[in-house]
């Protein structure tokens, strides 16, 4: 499926310039370069005028249960977590399965910028400028098999590191999931990086996994493990409250969650609420993936 491509936005106009020099110097050192480094047109992301929002804001206000349940808790409490060194498990069907460290996993490729549109599903939302290598690119490389219908991905599980672990507000470890077809779709990320600096430890450091038409509790954060799987996942949140969170999770004005309506949203930093896009403004990209599906039932 092709991405529209517009004119394309220079990642100085939509990064502060101290942030934007930060990236090339943080590229550098990482061996990767500024051809490394690719920015996604405009409208491949963004409806309107919109911009990103500020890097304060994005690495303050957070969902990030394994540190905290409140949205300032994860930057106060993340600095307990060790994202170096780090290695990902690929396990299941999977013609390459091996225990990867960080770097190995995608020795030769290129990380891509990207400025998407991150909706949550408690009727908030930013723009954020990610850093990541396309999900597509990653699966191709470790060659899954016919009976991977499903990729798992499984976050870290280690309460020394992340104290809201100790507490059973959710089934740890967090676990998400794609159906095939959605992992390889190309606006699919595995982010390493945001505003051209690393994650953040309360952005999920050192990797995490980004679905920009899906509510952001899909897109689970320091991920240990990807497992390609014949049968659907059983996600966190889905066994945690099956009535309110469904495996699926795409951005549905028309599904309201059980206790707010999902029609509109309140962009962080702006004071007025607007309207709520199908597929979070990515229908012209995605919808086809759900061609057939009752998307109330398919939550």
């Amino acid at each position: 499926m092709l991405i529209r491509r517009p004119a394309e936005l220079p990642a100085r106009e939509i990064t502060d310039e101290a942030l934007y020099w930060s990236r090339r110097e943080w590229l550098a050192a990482v061996g990767l370069g500024l051809a490394g480094a690719t920015v996604l047109p405009r409208r491949a992301w963004a409806q309107g005028d919109e911009k990103p929002t500020s890097y304060e804001d994005v690495t303050s206000y957070n969902n990030y249960y394994e540190f905290g349940t409140g949205k300032d808790e994860p930057k106060e409490n993340a600095h307990t977590l060790r994202p170096r060194p780090w290695s990902i498990s690929v396990e299941g069907d999977v013609k390459r399965p091996a225990t990867y460290e960080f770097d190995d996993l995608f020795k030769g490729m290129k990380p891509e910028e990207r400025v998407y549109r991150h909706r949550c599903v408690e009727a908030w939302s930013m723009v954020v400028p990610w850093l990541g290598y396309p999900l597509r690119d990653v699966i191709k490389r470790l060659e899954p098999g016919t009976k991977a219908k499903y990729v798992e991905f499984v976050t870290l599980y280690d309460p020394r590191q992340m104290p809201g672990q100790r507490r059973a507000v959710l089934p740890w470890p967090y676990v998400e999931g794609l159906r095939m077809d959605e992992a390889m779709h190309p606006l699919a990320l595995l982010t390493v990086g945001l505003y051209g600096k690393p994650l953040p430890n309360q952005n999920g450091a050192p990797i995490r996994l980004t679905v920009p038409w899906k509510y952001g509790f899909k897109g689970g954060k320091s991920l240990v493990k990807i497992r390609f799987v014949e049968k659907q996942p059983e996600t966190t949140w889905a066994l945690a409250a099956p009535d309110e969170y469904g495996f699926y999770a795409n951005v549905n004005p028309t599904v309201d969650h059980p206790r707010w309506s999902q029609a509109t949203e309140r962009p962080i930093g702006a004071f007025f609420r607007k309207k709520t896009l199908m597929f979070n403004g990515y229908a012209d990209q995605v919808a086809a993936l759900y061609t057939g599906m009752d998307l109330r039932a398919h939550f």
